[in-house]
């Protein structure tokens, strides 16, 4: 029953979820105006904002003007309760399980609108570090999430600059071997970010879930997610090469913290 509850509980913030994925990038408001249609603009019924049963009783069309409606909505709705499940069987429900839950949703959040739009909202980031840092069972672990949240932000950061600064001194030796007289006193050359700033505070969150030792794994695991992709594409263009890293990094951090009785058992026992 516990687990029912969860996952009721899960897929019905996952309707409001999608509001939040479609919405936000095109800077509308996730309250105002009610649910509506995206073709025929049309006010949704109370009965076709039912979590998942809906899309199929509808057999994923509007009602009114019969176009399609995508099936990441029921996806959605599906992991956010699956997300819910896994974290009450685990460790059963409590104020700090669901603010775990709500900011590994908003670390979904943010994987689907970085996978569709290659964006990282703040305003999502900074609820994802808000809710990891608060998911504690004490007030000194809210403080230790605190600690880690900030240590792996500076880190990032860090890194951050040392990557950028390489990147764009490179660049710069390559422009200075074809600079003319007449280009001698502008740049010719690009500044280079290594990674965004949405990644930054994505390591806060990764911080405040795992801890030290389970964040280096998962940023570990995240690389190797991210490799067969970054392999697939690597003879596309230079804008298809763009990878969306925050999908990794997210699917990641739930698959340390999942597991991170076994993992952390096994770093002790090697290292």
């Amino acid at each position: 029953m516990e687990l029912f509850i969860a996952f009721i509980l899960g897929i019905t913030i996952g309707s409001f979820l999608n509001v939040v994925i479609l919405r936000i990038p095109r800077d509308e408001s996730v309250v105002f105006d009610a649910s509506h249609c995206y073709s025929c603009s049309k006010p949704l019924k109370p009965w076709h904002n039912i979590p998942i049963f809906s899309w199929l009783f509808l057999r994923g069309k509007c009602s009114y003007c019969h176009s399609k409606i995508s099936p990441m909505y029921p996806a959605i709705e599906l992991l956010s309760g699956l997300v819910f499940v896994v974290l009450a069987n685990k460790f059963g429900i409590s104020f700090p399980v669901l603010m775990i839950a709500m900011s590994f949703l908003m670390l979904l959040a943010l994987s689907m609108i970085d996978f569709k739009y290659k964006m990282v909202p703040d305003s999502l980031n900074l609820l994802a570090i808000l809710f990891a840092v608060f998911g504690a069972w004490s007030l000194n672990g809210v403080i230790l999430n605190l600690q880690n949240a900030l240590l792996f932000a500076g880190g990032f950061t860090l890194l951050r600059f040392s990557l950028s600064y390489m990147l764009t001194s490179s660049a710069r030796r390559r422009a200075k071997k074809t600079m003319t007289s007449w280009t001698k006193n502008y740049h010719a050359y690009p500044f280079i970010e290594a990674m965004g700033e949405g990644d930054i505070m994505v390591a806060a969150t990764m911080g405040a879930l795992l801890g030290v030792k389970l964040t280096l794994v998962a940023i570990f695991l995240s690389a190797l997610l991210a490799l067969p992709v970054m392999l697939a594409l690597r003879n596309r263009s230079a804008e298809e090469q763009r990878v969306p890293f925050v999908p990794f990094l997210a699917m990641a951090t739930f698959i340390v913290y999942i597991f991170d009785s076994p993992i952390l058992a096994y770093i002790e026992a090697n290292y």
